[in-house]
């Protein structure tokens, strides 16, 4: 049920009645009293109650009496099955590890149900905490999506995500499925410890064979949204192709400022651009312009609230799922070359110590002068390229300047501790069928990297801008990581010779930052940053401002990119209310009602989002590497476990040795060192060493690549 914000105020306060030190556990009906609930708001009242129920807020006890989950020692989360039976908790709102589940504590929950679960072992020595599902909230049974084997009018579906049994399909409920269709099922029956789950087919995606059906089973698989309601794309009819002088009236004109934006060289929308321009005290004047999508999405609109039910573009292999539909995103919302546009300007003042000495922040029309890209930016600032100086030439004195600034606000960022995790993100090409051609890390050059410094000053002024206001606001989170996870890091790290000081909780993004300063350049470089990275926590959107541990920032927010990000267009709309004149205290009652479940929902929408996008780079990588079968390649070892060793190559690839398909008869898995000894060989395999393989079999339905050591690969014991 949709609360409008009348309800949402009433949520908050029967919340707040529950969760008060002074509440004594109620009955509806004696809740009812004690808060003088008037007969005619009796429906409103049980809905609310339903409402906290459903979303494990609170709970009812068997005697009747309505509590906090949080009192009785009971935690919502997201249940993560296991085929074999036992499974994981996904705690909500946190980045603790999940909770084991055994298989007599699920209940019968299946994958992806919202569940209340309660702790009965606690997390000790680097081991999860155990616990056991209480409360099934919200059942997970529709769009699952697998490949049907056909029986004898019934069949099985093998579900795409391992993590979900087989479903049995019987007599009727096929839809005239073939084996090897793509289909889509619902849940008729929940499975039992001795019967698989029955369900019906909804939809046939067409032959897992067929071109294009694969990505579009991971598109159902993560119930992405590929089209607009009808009410959204008549809002859209209605939006103009250009701005007109009304709409300029009250903006600052910056059509005559000097302004580009710079992208990838396949990029179609564009939502911000720069400028740059010396002062006479020799400062630079940095000039940060956003499109101000706020202004065609409106609050409450068709469009705003399907861009809220998305949360963020969705950025897959071979296609583009927008938040807000093209004819915004690559029309009138995109800063085009030669084109004018509505924004929201960030203008600021930066020292040459990289301080922002003073900032403005304005509703703006602008002109952007040059459609820029990384590849050729960085032929200018750091080749010195005569063809592309030459073609960019009035605009290389701005952007030589630019890159000054950028190595300023870099080295800055450096000082106060700032962690660079420098990933080789892949770049997978494909043909016009779906077909990898070929798959290379991508690049990142100074150009990519200018950019990003321009955005992250932007996005802290603007954060730190508003903390102190006071307004109401979404921040974008990085919490310090668990003392016990740090600890662990530091064990980790030290088989490869390497320090980490600090104590728990009290370590500083510094020695992070210097620990991956040190291996930068050294063959387990990426590796030791994964492992860093696994120790950390993960950022989320939230209304209070903790900082963010990473960037070594007290304050950040993402400002910077509405045509692709909830968080930036819901805070676009209170920075404009307050240039307005102000928000009023109703106006601001209204924002803080939602302001914590807007930013759960858009962690939750960004956490899917990015579980697709990774899907896809697994199959695609799978189907590629499929095709050879036999080939040698040089890697590098990226996981060691009790029953394989994962090995990533040159082009991003990763792949696994099996144990069992490995010379000798047994290993031991020594987890505090990361590595593997043969018992027979004294073979040793170790978390960042070079090794070669060969590809001996994938799986493109789990989206998995097995090797073999070639030369059977590994150090001897006396050479470790």
């Amino acid at each position: 049920m949709e609360f409008d914000e009348k309800l949402l105020e009433r949520k908050k306060r029967i919340q707040e009645f529950i969760s008060s030190e002074d509440y004594v556990p109620l009955k509806r009906g004696e809740m009812r009293i004690i808060l003088q609930v008037p007969k005619e708001e009796q429906g409103d009242f049980d809905a609310i109650i339903d409402s906290l129920l459903e979303s494990g807020e609170a709970y009812e006890t068997r005697k009747g009496k309505i509590v906090t989950a949080k009192s009785v020692n009971l935690l919502p989360a997201t249940f993560m099955s296991n085929a074999k039976g036992f499974g994981f908790a996904r705690l909500e709102d946190s980045n603790d590890n999940d909770v084991y589940i055994p298989p007599e504590g699920t209940m019968n929950a299946m994958h992806k149900d919202k569940v209340l679960i309660r702790i009965t072992d606690q997390a000790y020595g680097g081991r999860r905490a155990t616990g056991e599902v209480v409360k099934i909230l919200s059942q997970a049974r529709e769009g699952i999506v697998g490949t049907f084997d056909e029986g004898r009018g019934f069949g099985f579906v093998v579900c795409d995500d391992k993590k979900i049994s087989d479903i049995f399909i019987p007599k009727g409920s096929t839809r005239g499925a073939v084996t090897g269709s793509k289909v889509v099922v619902n849940i008729l029956k929940r499975p039992s410890p001795n019967k698989c789950a029955e369900g019906e087919i909804v939809e046939i995606l067409g032959h897992k064979d067929d071109p294009g059906v694969d990505i579009l089973s991971i598109i159902r698989q993560f119930n992405l949204p590929i089209d607009y309601p009808e009410d959204v794309y008549e809002q859209t009819e209605g939006l103009p192709e250009d701005i007109t002088e009304a709409e300029i009236e009250g903006r600052e004109d910056l059509r005559n400022i000097k302004t580009v934006t710079i992208d990838g060289d396949d990029s179609k929308d564009f939502d911000d651009a720069v400028s740059l321009d010396m002062l006479e005290n020799g400062n630079f004047q940095l000039g940060v312009h956003i499109a101000d999508v706020s202004h065609y999405v409106t609050e409450g609109s068709p469009l705003d609230r399907e861009a809220y039910k998305r949360g963020t573009s969705v950025y897959l292999v071979d296609r583009v799922i927008p938040m807000i539909p093209h004819r915004l995103s690559n029309g009138i919302c995109s800063l085009n070359p030669g084109c004018d546009r509505l924004t929201l300007s960030c203008i600021m003042e930066i020292d040459h110590e990289g301080t922002v000495v003073n900032h403005r922040i304005t509703e703006s029309v602008i002109h952007s002068d040059c459609r820029m890209t990384y590849t050729k930016v960085n032929n200018v600032i750091e080749n010195k390229d005569e063809a592309q100086m030459e073609e960019y030439a009035d605009f290389v004195s701005m952007l030589e300047d630019m890159d000054s600034l950028r190595r300023i606000l870099n080295h800055k960022r450096q000082q106060r501790g700032s962690v660079n995790f420098d990933f080789p993100e892949s770049k997978i090409i494909l043909d016009e069928t779906g077909k990898v051609l070929d798959i290379r890390p991508y690049e990142k050059n100074s150009a990519t990297n200018l950019i990003e410094e321009f955005m992250l000053v932007c996005n802290e002024t603007i954060a730190e801008d508003y903390y102190w206001q006071g307004v109401p606001f979404m921040f974008r989170n990085h919490d310090q990581p668990d003392g016990e996870k740090i600890e662990g890091l530091k064990k980790l790290i030290s088989a490869f010779g390497y320090r980490l000081k600090g104590k728990g909780d009290e370590i500083h993004p510094r020695e992070i930052q210097q620990l991956i300063q040190k291996v930068t350049g050294t063959p387990q470089e990426h590796i030791i940053s994964r492992i860093v990275l696994r120790s950390m926590k993960q950022a989320k959107y939230q209304a209070e401002n903790i900082g963010h541990f990473g960037l070594a920032a007290k304050f950040y927010c993402h400002f910077t990119s509405p045509i692709r990000r909830y968080p930036d267009l819901q805070i676009h709309r209170i920075i404009k209310e307050v240039i307005e004149g102000g928000i009023t205290p109703e106006r601001s009652k209204h924002y803080e009602s939602a302001m914590n479940e807007k930013a759960y929902h858009c962690s939750v929408t960004e956490r899917t989002s990015d579980d697709a996008e990774r899907e896809t780079d697994r199959l695609k990588m799978a189907q590629f590497m499929s095709e050879r079968i036999g080939e040698e390649f040089d890697g590098i070892i990226s996981g060691v476990t009790g029953w394989g060793i994962y090995v990533e190559l040159e082009n991003t690839v990763e792949g696994m040795v099996p144990l069992n398909d490995m010379e000798d008869d047994f290993y031991d898995y020594e987890e505090d060192s990361l590595r593997v000894v043969g018992k027979r060989t004294g073979k040793i395999y170790r978390l960042g060493d070079t090794v070669r393989v060969k590809v001996t079999r994938t799986d493109i339905q789990a989206r998995t690549v097995d090797f073999m050591f070639v030369e059977k690969g590994g150090k001897e014991e006396n050479e470790d």
